[in-house]
């Protein structure tokens, strides 16, 4: 493991405190400044280090996927262990280490019984965020019965979760976000699945996307992003991008160059 690893840690406890108003700006951007000058950064830990620079501004909305060259998440029939090596694997767990909060779809985690935890790297484990509007889940996946974090539901009141409550119009990707933060978890990892980090990304509610690919071809299988159709390329949703190798898999760490037409960012 990292020698830095703990630091970055801390300089993220420290973008919390700056947020509520126990440490100041300067402060934080020093300690950044500081750790990007260390040589035992993690693979990746500059974008890590991005993170923590804009969780200290306000609520910070990533998300992350992983899939191969030709943009599919698993195979025809859903397997999908693993489509990245373990050093992306790693740097999800990383993520999961720095944010008050993980959001997933039912998909996921009826398919995937997914623990959410860190489990690779030393960190805490996030809440837990289930979008399951129909109650859909089946009640002994891990995310009820494990009790390794607490789980927040998006949907019908379940054994085991606490509902998130939101505003009559439902479980919009902005409602959710904002109603995380009523709760003090401003700093938000978006996992999975594809259909959800879509949801997130075409209704303009991230500020990051990083994006694992993995050195693979399918040729088939069940898709990553799908955002609505565009007639040109005018339309296409263009980011600032860069890039990290970590194994095989190289991660883009994505900044959209503008709003989505659904409206700003969560930071905006």
């Amino acid at each position: 493991m990292s020698d830095a690893w703990p630091a970055i840690r801390e300089a993220m406890a420290t973008a919390r405190r700056v947020r509520r108003g126990e440490a100041s700006a300067d402060d934080l951007a020093a300690i950044v400044d500081g750790l990007r000058g260390r040589a035992d950064l993690p693979p990746a830990g500059p974008a890590l280090l991005d993170l923590v620079a804009r969780a200290g501004t306000g609520p910070l909305a990533i998300a992350q996927l992983g899939q191969t060259l030709d943009g599919r998440i698993a195979t025809v029939t859903g397997h999908s262990h693993y489509v990245n090596g373990p050093e992306a694997l790693v740097h999800l767990h990383r993520l999961r280490a720095l944010v008050d909060a993980v959001v997933v779809g039912a998909g996921t985690a009826a398919d995937d019984d997914p623990s959410l935890t860190t489990r690779r790297v030393v960190g805490p484990n996030p809440a837990r965020v289930l979008i399951d509007p129909s109650g859909r889940v089946p009640a002994g996946r891990k995310l009820f019965t494990d009790g390794l974090a607490p789980t927040l539901v998006c949907g019908p009141p379940r054994p085991g979760a606490e509902p998130l409550q939101l505003p009559a119009e439902g479980a919009s990707p902005r409602a959710i976000l904002a109603a995380l933060a009523t709760r003090g978890l401003d700093v938000v990892l978006v996992e999975g699945g594809a259909a959800t980090v879509s949801r997130f990304l075409g209704d303009g509610c991230l500020d990051r996307l990083h994006l694992l690919v993995a050195p693979t071809l399918l040729g088939s299988g069940r898709p990553g992003i799908v955002l609505p159709e565009v007639a040109t390329m005018a339309g296409a949703l263009r980011f600032d991008a860069r890039r990290y190798q970590l194994g095989d898999d190289t991660l883009f760490d994505l900044t959209a160059t503008e709003p989505t037409p659904a409206g700003p960012k969560t930071s905006a």
